[in-house]
């Protein structure tokens, strides 16, 4: 099989792994009342720059020939180091819903039975989720030997970080306080003992 095919595949498969991880955590979510949403607006924008990089541009590069000319030389190390990347991003993807569970929202939400949730993958850092989107967007990055599509998922993504994180995490200090102070001085926001 052509290695460029097989990068399309993966990326194929890794998009509709997300997809087939979320589904089941969106359908429980929306029967909680969500009693603090910020910035209604601003999120569809952020998740629209987000869903750009690591979906729309990504897409075209897999289905048609509009960058081709943006195309560079391919390995197999760069096949498989993508494939592990994505991998690992999936799973970390799947265990921060599991760890969430009703807690979870696509937005910023606090919901009317929210809980500040520090066990899991929240006991090392308080945005695993970010995270899981980070080493995707680096997974594709690796696996997309394209200049324009393979960066697109940084970028997209990071401009939802920039502009989100800090908000985010003023609204967890709002609701939880004292507590939440605490837990974010013993973890990290993305990588363990970095970050």
């Amino acid at each position: 099989m052509n290695l460029i095919l097989a990068a399309k595949i993966v990326w194929a498969i890794g998009v509709i792994g997300w997809y087939v991880i979320r589904l089941p955590f969106e359908r429980k979510v929306k029967r909680e009342r969500v009693v603090d949403a910020r910035d209604r607006l601003r999120e569809l924008i952020l998740l629209s720059c987000s869903t750009l990089g690591l979906g729309i541009i990504p897409l075209f590069w897999a289905t048609s020939h509009l960058f081709d000319a943006a195309d560079y030389p391919y390995t197999p190390v760069q096949f498989a180091l993508g494939t592990l990347t994505f991998i690992a991003a999936l799973w970390l993807f799947r265990r921060t819903h599991k760890d969430l569970g009703k807690n979870w929202s696509v937005t910023l939400e606090i919901k009317d039975s929210h809980k500040l949730i520090t066990g899991g993958v929240y006991r090392y850092v308080r945005h695993p989720m970010y995270s899981a989107f980070f080493l995707w967007a680096i997974a594709q990055l690796i696996l997309i030997p394209n200049f324009i599509a393979g960066p697109a998922g940084v970028i997209g993504f990071g401009i939802l970080y920039l502009f989100r994180i800090g908000r985010e995490e003023k609204m967890m200090l709002d609701t939880f306080g004292e507590e939440y102070r605490a837990y974010s001085a013993r973890t990290a926001r993305l990588l363990p003992g970095v970050y």
